[in-house]
């Protein structure tokens, strides 16, 4: 019987590819209009720097903050670091809450789900501080009785310990607890590989399709599922 559905954030809760382009164009309009760095050449450096703190610092929560990686890229640059850090990292997140919308009936879900008395939990990769905002933004927070963020876990999904952490505040069995997420190595394999039960989220058809593990396309079609388990 499930007790606890543990949600993933971006792409699951809401459209984070859809709100993260938007929050580019914004940020590449500052550094083209401030920066003098034309479209491609802004892309170039924020994928190289993106890969060059991924190669230094490996798979943490850091890897998501934003300042540390504008604060990177003039540096390299020999540009002043203010006030375009902290401009261009309002630009970034400020953008992307107002274009972010919820997954379709993702809100509703969860009042359902927690009507029935099931602990709301969220498992996400990113900083806690971001995540509580966009869940607030979203307008789900209000659902949620426990969040863990790889910032406070020490290690991104599919750690095991990342699961590990979302049990201990779920206050149930590994068997009790559903994972739900769009990615299918970091949500749903590593929660399966943890001990969870897991549903992989997307309601486009996936680059590959995957018969061992359950799948839905609606959050409508979620509570179903968790009376079935």
């Amino acid at each position: 019987m499930i007790k606890a559905v543990i949600f993933d954030v971006d792409n699951t809760l809401y459209n984070f590819t859809k709100a993260h382009k938007a929050a580019f164009r914004a940020l590449a309009a500052y550094a083209d209009e401030r920066l003098g760095l034309s479209g491609e050449s802004f892309e170039r450096l924020h994928r190289e720097t993106a890969e060059e703190l991924r190669a230094y610092m490996g798979e943490v929560a850091a890897l998501h903050n934003r300042c540390i990686r504008y604060q990177v890229m003039l540096e390299k640059l020999g540009l002043p670091l203010y006030p375009h850090v902290l401009e261009m990292e309002g630009f970034y997140w400020d953008t992307l809450l107002k274009e972010a919308v919820p997954s379709a009936n993702a809100k509703e879900t969860l009042r359902s789900l927690k009507d029935r008395g099931i602990r709301i939990g969220v498992g996400t990769d990113m900083t806690a501080r971001m995540q509580f905002r966009k869940l607030e933004m979203l307008g789900m927070l209000a659902y949620v009785d426990f969040l863990v963020s790889s910032e406070e876990a020490g290690a991104e999904k599919p750690a095991l310990s990342f699961f590990a952490r979302c049990v201990e505040k779920a206050g149930f069995g590994k068997k009790e607890c559903l994972f739900v997420g769009d990615s299918l190595r970091k949500d749903v394999l590593g929660a399966l590989d943890a001990g969870l039960q897991a549903v992989w989220y997307g309601p486009e058809s996936p680059a590959e399709e995957r018969e061992d593990v359950l799948r839905i396309t609606d959050m409508r079609q979620l509570p179903e599922v968790v009376s079935a388990l």
